[in-house]
């Protein structure tokens, strides 16, 4: 246990340094330093504010999506979300995704698979709403279509913000359709039936053989994929989904505000509003990337990226970015750690026992 502690911590840390690296080689460090001391920190305290009130509407989405299989009070969705976004921060590969429904198994007897699969919602809802922020954005910010950028070797112009954007939407829309299919009951009967017919497959085994392969597979499959459908069968409630979709709207566009107020203190940001909404998506198009501890670098990376779109020159983006990221980070661990000391959960033990594989 110790060492597969020390491993990913020292594996974490790694990652951070290495996307640290890559983010911000081309700044001099002296430069970033002057910057993030020149800016106005009296912003950051309502900003961070903000940031963290972010979560409570997270929670209470949760809530809503959790609500069609299982009905819990606010705390008890609350603190298992602190922890899981706290383990995001020290630890890489978004283990704390996966301890958010371990901790709800654990504190509210929640299956592990309906819990997974809320979490996965959760994200399909964060995809619909940026790319429909992406989508006003690239039709209302003037971004001048013959900008070519270069920056750590890859060229940022219009047309790759286009691709981009394409992207996302074919893929969200193959998702979202994947998740009407599964909330279909004659789809949900056909996987179960397939599941039980597993143990077929193994005709040149003996009977016991086949009888065990469906006690310890088949029928817990068909268990499994009720509760992912019970996941998402948000899609069979119109106003949860719409309440869910409301609250994801408001957390996005919170989130920008946060940043949007250090803007004030920053020396060398004059971003509108609108403008900064484009590279708050595209931060968010980064650390959707394999994800290191926290996401340090590929925030700062995203911000660089974004910011040059509109003139801000990379030692100005990069202490911005760093400075941001950091108002956003740290109230989510502090209160995490809170959550995990007031719910008595072990956090190493949820991230690397109860998780499942």
């Amino acid at each position: 246990m110790k060492k597969k502690i020390i491993i990913s911590l020292v594996l974490g840390i790694l990652l951070s340094v290495v996307g640290f690296y890559f983010a911000l080689r081309n700044v001099p460090v002296g430069e970033l330093i002057d910057y993030m001391a020149s800016i106005h920190y009296g912003w950051v305290f309502p900003a961070a504010v903000i940031g963290l009130f972010t979560f409570v509407l997270r929670a209470f989405r949760w809530q809503v999506i959790l609500g069609t299989s299982v009905r819990l009070p606010f705390f008890p969705v609350f603190h298992p979300m602190m922890i899981g976004f706290m383990i995001n921060t020290v630890l890489p590969g978004r283990v704390g995704e996966l301890a958010r429904p371990a901790i709800l198994k654990k504190q509210e007897d929640v299956p592990f698979s309906l819990g997974i699969t809320t979490v996965a919602a959760e994200r399909v809802l964060d995809a619909v709403t940026l790319i429909a922020l992406f989508a006003w954005v690239m039709a209302t910010v003037h971004i001048d279509p013959n900008l070519q950028i270069e920056f750590q070797g890859y060229q940022l112009s219009r047309q790759t913000l286009d691709a981009i954007a394409t992207a996302m939407t074919r893929f969200s829309i193959v998702v979202i359709l994947m998740i009407i299919a599964i909330g279909i009951p004659a789809v949900q009967r056909v996987l179960k039936a397939v599941a039980l017919k597993l143990p077929q497959l193994f005709f040149f085994a003996g009977e016991s053989f086949r009888e065990a392969v469906s006690r310890r597979f088949s029928v817990p499959l068909t268990g499994v994929i009720d509760n992912i459908a019970a996941g998402f069968s948000l899609t069979r409630y119109p106003a949860r989904l719409m309440i869910c979709l409301f609250y994801s709207f408001l957390i996005w566009l919170l989130q920008i505000l946060s940043l949007y107020l250090i803007t004030f203190g920053s020396p060398g940001i004059n971003l509108t509003f609108a403008q900064m909404t484009t590279v708050f998506v595209i931060i968010c198009f980064f650390i959707a990337l394999p994800s290191v501890p926290g996401f340090w670098g590929l925030w700062e990376a995203g911000g660089v990226f974004g910011m040059a779109l509109f003139g801000v020159p990379a030692g100005i983006a990069a202490g911005f970015s760093l400075a941001t990221h950091a108002v956003l980070m740290f109230p989510v661990l502090i209160v995490g750690i809170y959550s995990a000391f007031v719910t008595g959960i072990n956090i190493i033990q949820v991230s690397y026992r109860e998780t499942p594989e």
